[in-house]
């Protein structure tokens, strides 16, 4: 087995959205993170509540579609599609749906217990620093900030971008492996929709080069992280960052663009505002 192929198994997880209940599917056990750990709540009338206990993790939630209550040790919040849930450390967590829904789960290991917060994407649309459009010609995309520097935690960042179709995303090419890890999970691409990923440090030899398609995951310890969808298909993915050092770390939009291609500033400069 080739050495490309090794790291293809380790930067790509398939099908991440294929089962009911919750799933993990990423954790710094079996994949090239160091804190980041990525699940997925799938619910619906056959399968209308899951629980489960934060241990040492901070966590977010992002309401994919449909909507439910999420219930964080005793309190209830109603949570619908864009919406998104910070939850603390060392808290007991029950979901039910009196529908379905789908949710991504963004977690990471966290010294301090933040509290929790709930994040109403009707907010998000107001904060032109949170949701904004960015690119150009044939890499225009929309940019949702959901758990960001309007939520206190310890490690995680999350939202979601949404391109234009045939469009470049995560253009120019940038980086953060100084202060973030990162993973992006593909969704609301459904067949024969999909994208082309890339994550390299050098582009001459690539980390990872590969189709991905609604429910994968590519992991992204490091290196510069563009990626493509094919003419007439957006690629939307949820983004997801932790932070290496807690608090100090968490920071978004300070990236390193690749060199040739940082004439025209990051597209990432209305999140500093």
């Amino acid at each position: 087995m080739s050495t490309q192929m090794k790291e293809d198994k380790q930067l790509i997880f398939r099908n991440t959205n294929a089962r009911k209940g919750r799933t993990i599917s990423i954790t710094p056990e079996n994949s090239a993170m160091k804190h980041l750990v990525y699940g997925r709540i799938i619910l619906d009338s056959e399968s209308p509540h899951v629980s489960f206990s934060t241990g040492e993790l901070e966590s977010g939630l992002i309401c994919l579609s449909g909507q439910c209550t999420i219930t964080c040790d005793g309190v209830a919040n109603q949570i619908d599609q864009y919406d998104s849930i910070y939850l603390p450390r060392d808290s007991q967590i029950e979901v039910t749906t009196e529908s379905a829904v789908d949710l991504v789960e963004c977690s990471a290991q966290v010294e301090k217990k933040y509290p929790l917060q709930v994040v109403r994407y009707a907010d998000v649309e107001k904060d032109s620093s949170l949701r904004f459009k960015t690119g150009g010609a044939s890499n225009s995309r929309t940019v949702n900030i959901t758990l960001g520097k309007n939520v206190e935690a310890g490690r995680i960042l999350a939202g979601f971008t949404t391109s234009e179709p045939g469009h470049w995303t995560s253009w120019p090419p940038h980086e953060h492996a100084a202060i973030l890890e990162e993973l992006y999970v593909y969704y609301d691409m459904p067949a024969p929709a999909f994208g082309v990923q890339f994550v390299y440090t050098n582009p001459d030899e690539p980390e990872f080069i590969g189709v991905v398609r609604d429910g994968d995951a590519v992991v992204m310890p490091k290196g510069f992280h563009p990626n493509v969808s094919v003419p007439g298909h957006p690629i939307n993915f949820v983004w997801m960052m932790a932070a290496h050092k807690e608090v100090e770390d968490r920071q978004f939009g300070v990236v390193t663009v690749q060199p040739g291609f940082d004439q025209g500033g990051s597209g990432l400069e209305a999140s500093r505002k």
